[in-house]
């Protein structure tokens, strides 16, 4: 994580952090460093380092008007790593929460700095064979014990609603698509408009028909479970921590499963970083499993299909964001751009499963 903490892109007011630090979380040694990471499209994140050379992770709301009321709440992430302390299932410790904007200007948290590794590609470069088959394994045993974890005895009752997780994702998907396609650019650099995504409303209503859905479940879910928001240990094939929890719920876990075996879904198309890789091509990288070997499938191909359009939805929030210069990641505007070959992408693959 530190390799990937740079100059700082959001600033916020250090002398008044320090002032609340020292009254709400002596533990931190004042004066701090403060660095931000390269990684995240949402919420900005910050490494934060006490004199003594002790780091900590500080994660805010960004500033400006919330496009949807439901996103970056700061207040859930606490919640649910807080919740997972005391479980099986690896997460950064997490110290305070304040809610108090006149601070850094934002809501924001601060947890646990965790040293090891974050690999941007899924198939995890720059490893041998038999790492990288160990740390794949890891990373999916690592969701298995997450989605084991009884929500209700870790006191996330009331955390997400516990029916119709893929009918109330529909539903939230298509009214705030609305507004996230009207948002209008503040940079002469970006289209006037985000717009929609491709064949959004014909591919919303193949994925109502409810005779193709896959039977309903509730878990706890990541929301974007993926490999670069694992943190592995620096020197063994094992994670050590999950990152990024803001779209965490109660919800179907095949929506965890699908999205962190998008590289597998074989296109031409080039959708990022974390889209298909030719790198996940039978037997095209050594170590790296099939997909079937990963895990059993199960309405695999109409949650895959439903999760390229989730991932066509938050590529059109970061456009969106991007437009109105609200997000974190320098690498925002490219990133939205992915919105299009998402959505065909979607569209394609639900078309097809419906006439199977």
């Amino acid at each position: 994580m530190a390799s990937q903490a740079r100059a700082v892109r959001q600033p916020v007011d250090i002398r008044r952090l320090e002032t609340y630090i020292r009254q709400h979380a002596a533990y931190i040694k004042t004066p701090i460093e403060l660095k931000q990471f390269c990684f995240g499209q949402s919420n900005p994140t910050y490494q934060l380092t006490g004199s003594d050379g002790q780091r900590y992770v500080l994660r805010k709301r960004p500033p400006g008007k919330i496009i949807s009321a439901t996103a970056h709440r700061i207040d859930r992430e606490f919640r649910v790593i807080s919740a997972l302390a005391k479980t099986d299932v690896p997460v950064p410790r997490a110290y305070l929460l304040c809610e108090d904007e006149s601070i850094v200007g934002t809501s924001f948290y601060i947890m646990e700095f965790l040293d090891g590794r974050i690999f941007d590609d899924a198939d995890i470069k720059g490893v041998a064979p038999d790492e990288r088959r160990e740390m794949w394994k890891s990373a999916v045993t690592t969701l298995a014990r997450l989605h084991r974890v009884d929500y209700k005895t870790v006191g996330l009752q009331g955390f997400g609603k516990e029916e119709s997780f893929y009918d109330r994702q529909i539903e939230t998907i298509t009214r705030i698509s609305a507004r996230q396609a009207a948002t209008i650019s503040q940079a002469q650099s970006i289209p006037a408009n985000v717009g929609e995504i491709p064949h959004f409303h014909e591919t919303m209503k193949l994925f109502r028909d409810r005779s193709c859905q896959p039977t309903d479940r509730a878990t706890i879910v990541h929301g974007d479970f993926k490999i670069n928001n694992l943190v592995f240990h620096k020197t063994e094939p094992r994670v050590i921590g999950i990152l990024d929890w803001e779209m965490a719920t109660v919800g179907h876990p095949l929506s965890d499963l699908t999205n962190l075996l998008t590289p597998y879904v074989p296109t031409t198309v080039n959708l990022g970083p974390n889209g298909f890789s030719p790198a996940f091509a039978i037997g095209a990288t050594p170590g790296l499993p099939s997909r079937e070997q990963n895990l059993e499938l199960y309405h695999l191909h109409w949650a895959i299909a439903f999760g390229m359009l989730r991932r066509a939805f938050i590529r059109q929030d970061i456009a969106a964001r991007a437009a109105t210069g609200q997000a974190s990641s320098a690498q925002a505007a490219e990133y939205g751009k992915l919105m299009v070959p998402l959505g065909l992408l979607a569209h394609e693959l639900i078309e097809a499963r419906m006439n199977e």
